[in-house]
């Protein structure tokens, strides 16, 4: 696994132990802080109490209220504190999947992407060298006077090819201790040059083995069947003798290894009456560079590309094929999802509060369960389409919220709240229109609550009430 694919950086992980530390010491002085508030509430109150406790009627009922009131904050404050104590460890676990996830990703990212690494093995067109003598002239200062000079000096140029005839066969090995895929290329080409010049004879056949091989074999040069030798060892320049108006041909051939691309490059030179065939042995594999072979035909999994022009042509460009692997597509979508998940279980949880009357025990409950279907999703997107394995833990998800309900009305109403609040959002984080289906699912949660309390088109019968409450007494 590669060292380069970390988690997200800066997001507390419940894998480490000096965060949780941290964690735990800020959340204790915190926890201290409300209860010191709470405490010194309650104090004050009573102190009113008992100094007005001979005051007028009035004054009585003023701090009457605010003891009910503050009863009530109580009340209040003891589902708010178990929301928050649901809440906390949830957005733990939340950001340690997500880390775990996006690493998960990275890993495998960089996984593939070590598949094709490697140096590419580049073959450069070969170039026919000439020399000529060129004339040229300089002023220069003899005995304090400017004497022009004439001379002579040696150019190097390069004669066009006549015509290419290329062909290199591909297969496709693993590299085991790097995992990576490695060629194993055996060209041949065949060269034709045709002397056009009417005062030169005299070439140079410079044909370079490839760039980027690890192994080179069998590399040989002929003209007319003969085997041409270098004149310096190292050294692929080949001299030959041409005369005007004369053609010959030249046949490179060779074994290479090197990496998970081979490319011809033409060097700028315009090439003429130019075929290149490349025949890959394995699958999958694309043409590289963007030049569009004439010809492609699939055999299997061998697969031939032909580029091929009749007159002259100038690429800039090199031909060549890749081992082509599969996209990885969608990638942060879990972990983007996992850091939301906490504000999505807060609504949730909100839509249930506002529909139906919750005990301690139904709220931990729910909460557990949402948490577990979201755990569930995170390993179970690693091996199928997460659309797809949501789906399935939503009919769970919905399966289990039935239970929150004392009766078939409050049964569904925490269904609806469950689709609203949970189902949707959730599935709007993992399909392209996120904005769409998240706004639905706000709609949905507004029209919901409109109708339960505003319109009393959906309200809970006093039957209803008076089971939901007697089960919620039971717990």
């Amino acid at each position: 696994m590669s060292s380069s694919a970390q988690g997200i950086p800066g997001l507390p992980d419940l894998t480490h132990p000096i965060e949780l530390v941290q964690f735990g010491t800020q959340a204790l002085k915190a926890s201290l802080l409300l209860v010191f508030l709470v405490v010194a509430l309650g104090v004050a109150i009573a102190l009113i109490s008992f100094s007005l406790r001979r005051s007028q009627p009035e004054q009585v009922i003023f701090i009457s209220e605010w003891a009910v009131g503050y009863s009530q904050l109580l009340r209040g404050l003891q589902h708010l504190t178990l929301v928050l104590i649901l809440l906390v460890p949830g957005f733990f676990l939340c950001s340690t999947l997500s880390n775990r996830y996006h690493h998960w990703e990275q890993a495998k990212v960089a996984q593939v992407t070590q598949t094709v690494a490697g140096e590419r093995l580049e073959q450069f067109a070969p170039q026919v060298r000439y020399s000529i003598q060129e004339p040229y002239s300089y002023n220069t200062q003899v005995n304090g006077k400017i004497v022009k000079v004439n001379q002579t000096r040696e150019i190097t140029r390069f004669m066009m090819l006549a015509g290419s005839q290329i062909q290199v066969k591909l297969d496709q090995s693993v590299d085991v201790p790097g995992r990576s895929s490695i060629y194993q290329a055996n060209y041949t080409a065949d060269y034709k040059v045709v002397n056009q010049l009417k005062d030169i004879n005299n070439f140079f056949f410079e044909a370079p083995p490839p760039n980027g091989y690890t192994l080179l074999a069998s590399y040989k040069v002929e003209r007319d069947g003969t085997r041409l030798q270098p004149t310096n060892a190292g050294n692929y320049s080949f001299p030959f003798r041409l005369e005007p108006g004369e053609e010959t041909t030249f046949r490179v051939t060779y074994q290479a290894q090197g990496g998970p691309r081979w490319v011809y490059s033409a060097t700028g030179q315009l090439l003429s009456n130019f075929s290149f065939t490349a025949i890959a042995n394995f699958a999958p594999v694309d043409f590289a560079s963007g030049i569009v072979p004439n010809e492609i035909k699939v055999d299997g999994r061998s697969t031939q590309f032909t580029w091929k022009f009749d007159d002259n042509v100038s690429v800039k460009n090199p031909f060549g094929v890749f081992t082509n692997t599969e996209p990885i597509r969608h990638t942060g979508v879990i972990s983007r999802l996992l850091l939301l998940a906490p504000a999505i279980f807060l609504w949730w949880i909100l839509l249930l509060y506002l529909s139906l009357p919750m005990s301690f025990k139904n709220i931990a409950i729910a909460a557990s369960i949402f948490f577990a279907c979201l755990l569930t999703l995170t390993y179970l997107a690693r091996v199928i389409n997460a659309q797809l394995a949501w789906t399935l833990i939503s009919i769970i998800l919905l399966f289990l919220t039935w239970g929150l309900g004392a009766s078939r009305s409050a049964s569904l109403a925490a269904i609806i709240c469950t689709i609203a609040g949970a189902v949707l959002p959730i599935f709007g984080l993992l399909v392209p229109f996120s904005g769409l289906t998240l706004s639905l699912a706000g709609l949905l949660s507004a029209v919901w609550l409109a109708v339960r309390h505003w319109y009393g088109w959906y309200n809970l019968h006093p039957e209803d009430q008076r089971l939901q409450a007697q089960k919620n007494a039971k717990y």
